[in-house]
């Protein structure tokens, strides 16, 4: 409920791959992602089909239609004395430990960036380069249609306090507890709401879902190549028209 995948009766409407296919108690990352979409982009081109991708962050985007650079990850012990200096001293103490290089393009609070990058410097590996390679999508590895879904943010701010409300409804903060007392690892702990949900503070989770979607949309209008859709007022159906008109022309 949390991460919002198609329920059973969507995908039974229409086939979706790369659910639900990892662990709450699992790490995951964005190399591994780009293993299985790109095997599964490359599989359905063999077949003459059309893959449609979905979502999500930028990171994973680029990570399945992009060649870009990704890190392997590090050791699993090096990974855990990261998190708990983390958890201890709190990610700016750890920023100043980071090489001014790495230091110089991640904010001291960001969390999951400082943590990564130190996990990196401890292992000896370099760190990302400094941007995270806005101009990815120059280097897209088949010809893609890149389709961003904007909104106006007044109707986007109700959509998603509306969603949030029925999947705390539909019991998502008792998928967080349960998450919790089994041991859910850091990625799973990352997802955006997870620590709001286990507060119980709805109200935070709605405002961090707000923050979140205004930072796509910066970033959507900001990406080269992107074809912009606005879907203030109009219906899925009008919206998909104009995304297959689009596909039409090209």
């Amino acid at each position: 409920m949390l991460t919002g995948a198609a329920s059973a009766e969507d995908r039974g409407r229409l086939e979706h791959r790369l659910l639900g296919i990892a662990e709450v108690t699992d790490e995951f990352s964005a190399g591994r992602f780009a293993e299985l979409a790109r095997a599964e982009i490359d599989s359905l081109l063999a077949e003459g089909r059309r893959p449609i991708v979905v979502g999500g962050t930028g990171l994973y985007l680029r990570a399945a239609l992009s060649d870009i650079d990704l890190r392997p990850p590090v050791a699993p012990e090096i990974r855990e004395a990261v998190e708990r200096k983390v958890v201890e001293r709190g990610p700016e103490a750890l920023h100043e430990e980071l090489d001014p290089g790495a230091a110089a393009g991640i904010h001291p609070r960001d969390r999951k960036r400082v943590a990564r990058a130190l996990e990196l410097q401890r292992a000896g590996l370099e760190p990302p380069p400094p941007g995270g390679g806005e101009l990815w999508t120059a280097n897209l590895r088949h010809p893609t249609l890149l389709a961003g879904i904007v909104v106006d943010r007044a109707e986007l701010a109700r959509r998603i306090d509306e969603r949030v409300d029925a999947m705390a409804a539909a019991g998502a903060r008792e998928e967080v507890r349960r998450a919790d007392a089994s041991g859910a690892s850091r990625t799973a702990r990352s997802a955006i709401g997870f620590e709001e949900l286990l507060a119980g503070d709805i109200e935070a989770m709605k405002r961090s879902q707000r923050h979140y979607a205004r930072r796509q949309l910066t970033w959507m209008r900001k990406m080269r190549g992107v074809t912009l859709i606005d879907a203030t007022g109009r219906t899925e159906a009008e919206v998909v028209g104009q995304i297959v008109a689009t596909l039409g022309r090209d």
